[in-house]
């Protein structure tokens, strides 16, 4: 069914709201002729080549923005049919989403109703940059959160003691070595806004939104500061054994990524649902030999594409995004790729 520009606008614009690898944002959409389908493109401009060569954290991120896509056409009592890599010559056609109406008396499918009801968590989600309460999280919500990646194809892992503090060690090592490595370092300084320009910007990791830094040094998220003092910014202590969790798949490719994006969102839609903030941490699956000891040996799970940090914290500031009218076009041809 036709769906009208006005509709694309606002489904696209809760699509934006997903979380990407520095706050890149790398995706662009566009509403075909038919007036029913919107497609989903890779922006290539905005690849993080350093830390993301292969374009996993890419494919996370736009995965993610297809979970709140979905959720958003299920507020609006649409039913989206998602084909994702539609077009094996044209990698950088990401998604095809084609939505359809609910029948006039029709029930809302049960699975369109569990969408719908995490529509606010979409505005309402945060990376949380802050150090989390010492509150311990009821099983019945790390049961909830494990039940949302299932649905999605993935799987989340709660590590126990032991394989929580090997991953914090082998953050602490994937922090050392991005320290160490100067085009890591100016990649992510392209994606820091500081001064007047955090105030102006439409995309990266704003200045207000870094959070205190860590007082003993040790990272349990990424200082987009570095180094660099931020006037007024505090050192505090953040929670000794922070409650992490792994979101992994069985395979490794674009398709998988795109999904396990998806599995990530609703994932982080659902905590924040249930009052839990989170940040994720990439760090060490952005260096290969540290991504394949983030996986715990003793687990069929084979490929980890996210460590999730779980707690009860103050709300944390959003993040900027793109106006929609820069993401999303309306008939008209997509340029020509690299």
């Amino acid at each position: 069914m036709p769906i009208g520009e006005a509709v694309a606008r606002s489904l696209v614009t809760a699509a934006s709201l997903a979380p990407s690898l520095h706050n890149a944002q790398p995706w662009r959409f566009r509403l075909l002729a038919d007036d029913t389908t919107l497609q989903l493109w890779a922006d290539l401009d905005r690849v993080v080549p350093h830390a993301d060569p292969e374009g996993r954290g890419l494919h996370l991120g736009c995965g993610a923005a297809i979970c709140n896509l979905r959720v958003a056409a299920a507020h609006a009592e649409l039913l989206p049919e998602v084909r994702l890599l539609p077009e094996p010559a044209e990698p950088r056609l990401l998604a095809d989403v084609v939505f359809r109406r609910l029948p006039a008396g029709a029930p809302e499918p049960s699975e369109a109703a569990g969408l719908a009801a995490l529509y606010p968590a979409i505005r309402a989600r945060r990376t949380s940059r802050h150090p989390f309460l010492p509150d311990r999280i009821p099983e019945e919500e790390l049961r909830a959160l494990t039940e949302a990646a299932r649905i999605e194809g993935a799987e989340l892992i709660h590590p126990d003691a032991w394989h929580t503090a090997t991953v914090l060690e082998l953050l602490q090592d994937a922090e050392g070595r991005d320290g160490t490595d100067p085009a890591r370092g100016r990649e992510l300084e392209r994606w820091t806004r500081t001064g007047a320009e955090a105030g102006s910007a439409v995309d990266g990791v704003p200045e207000y939104a870094f959070g205190p830094r860590e007082r003993d040094g040790r990272t349990v998220v990424r200082d987009f500061a570095g180094r660099a003092p931020v006037p007024g910014r505090p050192e505090v202590d953040f929670e000794s054994t922070p409650r992490l969790a792994l979101l992994g798949t069985d395979g490794d490719r674009p398709f998988d990524w795109l999904r396990a994006g998806e599995a990530l969102e609703r994932v982080l839609l659902v905590a924040t649902d249930r009052g839990l903030a989170t940040s994720l941490s990439s760090q060490t699956l952005e260096w290969d030999e540290l991504r394949w000891t983030t996986r715990d040996p003793m687990s069929p799970v084979s490929h980890i594409q996210m460590v999730i940090r779980l707690g009860y914290g103050p709300e944390s500031p959003p993040t900027p995004r793109r106006p929609v009218g820069d993401i999303l076009e309306v008939g008209r041809p997509l340029p020509p790729g690299p």
